[in-house]
């Protein structure tokens, strides 16, 4: 378990010694979209009943601000190790390919949680209030963060520079982000954005993240915890066979 160990904390430490950027300007970010958003429309939207504009908009920044550093985190180091030829540090050890996937994922999950811990008490301010079913809530928030760290690695495995990188965030991760219902309900949509919204799993791990926020959501939560866990283990099986193979990590 050394090798294991060694490459987590190693990733760990990588993003807490940039804490500044990498969990501050998250927090800041997610903020202004809650000050802004809130300030146009809460008086003017109540998207559930009983649950304002406002109290409806932080479980969705927050996850969204998980999602979004969970795959930056994975995605980021295994291309600045690619380019910088250290990848050659993590390949030749007697590292598993499990461990090398463990140790990325792992070290991402935590990254994204301490986002979202941050924003959530941020949030305490706007809506004090405890969870409805705390529980629901750390399950979808370790298989959210677990897709979009899983995500981040065959990103990171499949780009060959930054360009590609940023192509693959910016036209897929963020897409797939603001269009899951963190601003809205899928059941505002017309049929067939609705139908469509259907196939994006970003959605289902929002909105099973709100239900254990309040308690209410547009789709029943187990059927979102099967989407959600389904695609998180094709898509680990995926990771698992590339770095086996070695797929563009091994020159």
């Amino acid at each position: 378990m050394r090798g294991f160990t060694t490459l987590f904390g190693k990733e760990v430490l990588r993003f807490w010694k940039v804490s500044f950027q990498t969990l501050l300007a998250p927090l800041v970010s997610t903020l202004l979209y809650m000050l802004v958003f809130a300030q146009v429309l809460d008086n003017h939207a109540e998207v559930y009943p009983g649950v304002s504009y406002r109290e409806f908009l932080i479980p969705g920044l927050a996850m969204m601000a998980m999602l979004q550093n969970s795959f930056s985190n994975t995605s980021s180091s295994l291309i600045q190790s690619k380019l910088t030829g250290n990848i050659v540090f993590i390949l030749l050890p007697p590292l598993s390919p499990f461990e090398i996937f463990a140790a990325y994922v792992l070290a991402a999950m935590v990254r994204g949680f301490a986002v979202g811990g941050c924003v959530w008490l941020a949030s305490l301010i706007f809506f004090p209030h405890l969870p409805a079913h705390p529980l629901e809530l750390v399950v979808f928030a370790l298989l959210g963060n677990a897709l979009s760290a899983v995500l981040g690695l065959l990103a990171g495995i499949w780009s060959e520079k930054f360009d590609q990188l940023a192509a693959f965030q910016n036209f897929i991760i963020v897409p797939l982000t603001f269009l899951a219902g963190v601003f809205y309900s899928i059941h505002s949509l017309p049929p067939l954005w609705r139908d469509i919204s259907r196939f994006n799993p970003f959605l289902y791990m929002i909105d099973g993240f709100r239900h254990g926020f309040f308690g209410v959501s547009d789709i029943p939560p187990f059927e979102s915890f099967l989407i959600v866990g389904g695609c998180a283990f094709a898509l680990s099986c995926l990771s698992l066979s590339l770095l086996s193979r070695g797929w563009r990590l091994r020159g």
